[in-house]
């Protein structure tokens, strides 16, 4: 076993990647650090307390529990020493506008009776569809994702050509769900976790139909406290590995070298042997290093597909919202038109399709006696100009459709109420253009295209996080911060 005993590191940035990162490396031995701008930890994962109402500030949707078994699998550990999940009934809720009603449940043969009514021969195309799905996710996970595959000729490999044989590599995932299913809310149905990966159907690669697989066989949960618990399991852990984590501390430079470098804080330098960046990929080189250190000049990043920002709304609202699921979704019938104004032709939707999240319904925690927290999540264009009349203005549209398309009244019940834009995730996070999520998954910025966990310019530097592989989500995170660990210690590890 390879050990980093009498390395220093230093992780900038506490989001899910840093602090995996954080756990694999000192469970090597290393002495490890975790600096955090804001004043509590989780990135993008982190929560909100107000008056009594506690709500997941990004991430809500508990997916793939197998990645959370493995990772504490490997410190012998299982995600029940640190908290319980509760499988949702139903996964989750559609609105659509044109007044029609979907709940999908754990009970397959159930979904795909509701498939059959919108077209026939749905439901056997539905089970098609999903082994598919299953096929790519045991593939692609155990061959792609776990594997960092970082150069092309890894993927001229004959065992590797192999493995891929069958998958759904290329094309967009609007044909891919077209070659099932012709009614456009199904096709709807299928594509909907693509906001989970920051794309739409046209510019998303097919190969992640996988999604499907997480979604209906591998099911949707929920870890008592919401995902912000479940961060803060990650977090535990690494204390009882000797992490040590520093809050309200931002990094403000990165200079030296492998062994010698020095990480500026306002609180005094750091000087660590190496270093993990688990900020925004492009803040750290545009903003933390010196421009002969960067792997990446600014017009790479110009040039780059970000993923979504998001207008979002917690609330804290007196009485039930019986209307609403756990998870919920209001769709429009023809939801073209808001991709196209988050990829195309960037501006506030219109028409928009959006998220709204009740984990009241589950959690009696959450909120006050009496009263359900909530929030809506609108996916909008990154870089959108982002003031107090503009938000309000859209506040007062979205309040207003969820009452048009659920039967949900919230405004006259409203007790907590706090917003988040484009601008708080650019201040509160450093993300590009205020993204919600970092780089987009398109074919172009998938797998070896995406930015390594290596520095370019910086030996003893590595990448953390969602801009790296395999990408976005809570799930994805926590399996980069393993292959960032393995790039350490390959490269400075001893036996």
């Amino acid at each position: 076993m390879q050990s980093l005993a009498g390395s220093s590191v230093v992780v900038i940035g506490a989001g899910v990647g840093g602090l995996a990162t954080a756990c694999y490396l000192a469970d090597a031995g290393a002495d490890v650090r975790v600096i955090e701008k804001n004043e509590q930890l989780g990135g993008r994962a982190s929560h909100l307390e107000r008056d009594g109402f506690r709500f997941d500030m990004g991430p809500s949707w508990y997916l793939m529990p197998d990645v959370f078994e493995r990772f504490f699998a490997d410190f012998d550990r299982t995600p029940s020493d640190y908290y319980e999940l509760t499988h949702l009934d139903p996964h989750y809720r559609i609105f659509f506008k044109d007044g029609d009603q979907v709940d999908v449940t754990p009970d397959l043969e159930r979904t795909k009776e509701v498939f059959e009514e919108y077209e026939d021969g749905a439901g056997e195309a539905l089970e098609r569809y999903l082994e598919k799905s299953k096929e790519n996710y045991e593939v692609g996970m155990e061959h792609f994702v776990y594997e960092d595959r970082t150069r092309l000729r890894d993927y001229l490999d004959l065992d590797v050509a192999r493995q891929a044989r069958g998958l759904s590599l290329l094309g967009s995932m609007q044909g891919h769900v077209e070659g099932y299913f012709d009614h456009p809310k199904l096709q709807q149905i299928m594509q909907y976790t693509l906001v989970f990966l920051g794309g739409s159907p046209k510019n998303t690669p097919a190969l992640y139909n996988l999604m499907s697989h997480v979604d209906f066989n591998l099911g949707v949960w929920y870890p008592d406290g919401g995902v912000a618990a479940a961060v803060d399991a990650i977090a535990d852990l690494g204390r009882e590995l000797g992490v040590e984590y520093d809050t309200n501390r931002p990094a403000t430079a990165i200079k030296g070298r492998e062994g010698a470098f020095l990480v500026e804080t306002p609180e005094g330098q750091l000087r660590p042997d190496l270093v993990v960046s688990n900020a925004d990929y492009a803040h750290t080189e545009q903003d933390l290093l010196p421009p002969e250190r960067r792997g990446y000049d600014a017009d790479y990043w110009e040039s780059r597909t970000y993923a979504p920002s998001a207008f979002l709304l917690y609330l804290g609202v007196e009485g039930e919202v019986d209307e609403l699921a756990h998870h919920t979704l209001v769709l429009p019938t023809d939801w073209d038109e808001h991709f196209d104004q988050i990829f195309d032709d960037p501006q506030w939707p219109d028409d928009p399709a959006y998220y709204v999240c009740v984990p009241s319904e589950t959690d009696d925690d959450v909120a006050p006696d009496g009263h359900s927290a909530l929030f809506v999540l609108v996916p909008i264009a990154p870089g959108l100009e982002d003031t107090p009349e503009i938000r309000q203005q859209y506040r007062d549209k979205i309040l207003e459709d969820i009452a048009d398309y659920t039967g949900t009244a919230l405004r006259d019940r409203i007790v907590v109420e706090e917003r988040f834009c484009v601008e708080d995730f650019a201040n509160r996070y450093n993300s590009y253009d205020g993204t919600a999520l970092g780089l987009a998954h398109t074919l172009r910025q998938t797998a070896l295209f995406r930015p390594p966990h290596r520095s370019k310019g910086a030996d003893g530097l590595y990448f953390v996080g969602g801009d790296t592989t395999p990408g976005i989500g809570v799930p994805m995170c926590l399996i980069s911060g393993e292959l960032t660990a393995e790039k350490v210690l390959a490269d400075y590890g001893r036996e």
